[in-house]
């Protein structure tokens, strides 16, 4: 519902309690005027990332606290909710992340972004097919993520994990840490890097990498609030924040 602030529309947006990124990133991309985002947390009591076994117990913590969330945020009635938190929609393939969207749809009655969503029809608008992937997870989650990207129909060249040892540690990575590895993933056989994982500042970086790699950069934030304006039926270009938000 609409109100002085948000008098084009509220977007609530879902994000683990031990991300502070997002909300950073989504005031540096929804700036169009009478566009507002409202936050609602899912409590993560164990933010550990650094075993395949450790990762697991962060998506299970997420998966519980994601109804109360989801029940939280809507009590200041938005008009659309976005899923801050990539990992789940990209669990299970193309089957489970379609699953996890008719759950947030079931549970908000509204219209729902997620990241595996986002990023697909980014590298479709941007006529992107062969990628690369760069996560700050460990390696069980990136297959995960090849596996949706695959079975989407975008072939994943190569691939790194960081590996970053907890949830609040990905967003104390460094644009110098990831230069290079942008670098290392780029190749003539490649058409666009995506990164996934929302609490990786990477919003700008990737913007400033498309100049030197002479390609698109998907940060996955960019994806989701792309994604959200246009099926919002908001067309507004902004600029500064990479191609997709600026040309498509």
């Amino acid at each position: 519902m609409p109100d002085v602030a948000g008098f084009r529309a509220k977007f609530a947006a879902i994000v683990p309690s031990t991300n502070t990124v997002v909300e950073a990133d989504f005031s540096h991309l929804l700036r169009i005027p009478g566009v507002t985002f409202h936050t609602g947390r899912m409590y993560i009591e164990r933010p550990a990332l650094d075993s395949n076994d450790a990762f697991a117990r962060v998506l299970d913590q997420a998966d519980r606290a994601f109804e109360t969330a989801v029940r939280d945020v809507m009590t200041c009635e938005p008009d659309y909710l976005v899923m801050g938190m990539s990992a789940p929609t990209f669990w299970g393939g193309r089957e489970g992340g379609a699953a996890f969207l008719e759950r947030a749809r079931k549970l908000c009655g509204l219209g729902v972004t997620t990241g595996g969503e986002a990023c697909s029809a980014a590298l479709e608008a941007l006529g992107a097919r062969r990628i690369a992937v760069l996560t700050p997870y460990q390696p069980v989650m990136r297959e995960q993520i090849v596996r949706y990207f695959e079975e989407s129909g975008f072939p994943v060249v190569r691939s790194v994990d960081l590996e970053c040892p907890s949830a609040t540690a990905i967003a104390a990575v460094t644009p110098d840490e990831l230069r290079g590895v942008l670098r290392d993933l780029d190749g003539p056989d490649v058409d666009a890097v995506v990164q996934a994982g929302t609490n990786l500042s990477m919003v700008r970086l990737a913007a400033e990498a498309e100049g030197w790699l002479g390609k698109p950069v998907v940060a996955v934030n960019a994806a989701l609030a792309w994604h959200a304006y246009r099926a919002n039926g908001f067309d507004d270009r902004i600029y500064g924040c990479g191609a997709l938000l600026s040309e498509h």
